[in-house]
C-alpha cells in the first residue's frame, strides 16, 4: 500500500462489487432461464474483476475479502440485501448498476487513482445497467403479476438508496449532482415500465444505511459466513 491510496474508498468501492458479486453468483443453477444464469454469472465476474482491483490496492485481496470480520465490511447496505425473487434481483440490480455508472463515469474523467479501473469499468457497466433497464422494462409493463411484483420490489428496496450518495473519504465527487442524475435516470426506467417512483423516504429514522460505517443487516452475516467458509476451513491452502 502506498500513501497516495484512499484505502477509505478503495475498500468501500471494493467491498460493493465484491458483496454483489457473490449474491449474483447465488442465481448459478437457479437462475429463470439458463441465457439469463450466463448473463447474470458475466456480471457476477465482472463485478469480482472490480472487487480484486480495488482490494489489491489495499491489501492481500484474498485476507481481506476471506478474514476480515463483517463490521470491517464497508459495502453499501443495498448490494448485500437477498435476492428474493427475481424481480428483487433486478431492482437491486437497476438501483445499484445506475449509481455506479454514474460514479465511476465521474472518476474515469478526473487523474485520480481509481481513474484507470474507472475509465474500463465504465464500459462494464453500462452493460449491466442496461440489463437492469430491459428486465425492468419487460417485467414491469408485462402481465399483472410481474408488474405487481417489480412495484413491489421497488418500494421494498427503494430505502436503501440513500445511502449510496453519502460521501466517502478518497472520493472527489459531486454527490449531489450523481444524486440528481440518479433520480432522474431510474426515473424515467421505471416510468417507461408503467412503475411507479417509490415515495418512501430515502433518508432519515425510516430509511436504512450504516453500511458504510460498518453496521449490516441480518443476511449479511449468513452470506459472509457461507463466502469465507472454504478459505477459514483451510487455511493458507493453495490450489
Amino acid at each position: 500500500m502506498t500513501a497516495t491510496v484512499p484505502t477509505t474508498a478503495a475498500l468501500a468501492l471494493g467491498d460493493d462489487a465484491l458483496v454483489l458479486s457473490h449474491r449474483l453468483a447465488e442465481w448459478t443453477g437457479h437462475a429463470p432461464v439458463l441465457e439469463e444464469e450466463v448473463a447474470l454469472v458475466n456480471i457476477a465476474l465482472d463485478l469480482l474483476g472490480q472487487a480484486r482491483f480495488l482490494l489489491s490496492m489495499v491489501g492481500d485481496e484474498d485476507e481481506l475479502a476471506y478474514l476480515r470480520q463483517e463490521r470491517a465490511f464497508t459495502n453499501l447496505q443495498l448490494v448485500e440485501q437477498p435476492n428474493g425473487d427475481f424481480a428483487h434481483t433486478i431492482a437491486r440490480q437497476l438501483y445499484f448498476s445506475a449509481y455506479q455508472h454514474l460514479l465511476y463515469g465521474q472518476l474515469a474523467e478526473d487523474d485520480g487513482p481509481f481513474a484507470p479501473l474507472a475509465g474500463k469499468a465504465v464500459h462494464e457497466v453500462a452493460y449491466h445497467r442496461d440489463h437492469a433497464e430491459q428486465w425492468t422494462l419487460r417485467l414491469g409493463d408485462g402481465t399483472e403479476v410481474s408488474h405487481e411484483r417489480m412495484q413491489r420490489a421497488c418500494e421494498a428496496l427503494w430505502r436503501y438508496t440513500g445511502e449510496m450518495f453519502q460521501p466517502v473519504e478518497g472520493l472527489d465527487v459531486d454527490w449531489a449532482a450523481l444524486e440528481a442524475a440518479w433520480l432522474d435516470t431510474v426515473g424515467d426506467v421505471l416510468r417507461r415500465a408503467t412503475l411507479t417512483l417509490p415515495e418512501g423516504p430515502r433518508r432519515g429514522a425510516w430509511s436504512a444505511g450504516a453500511g458504510r460505517q460498518g453496521l449490516h443487516t441480518e443476511p449479511f452475516g449468513r452470506m459472509l459466513a457461507e463466502m469465507q467458509h472454504l478459505h477459514r476451513s483451510h487455511p493458507g491452502a493453495s490450489w
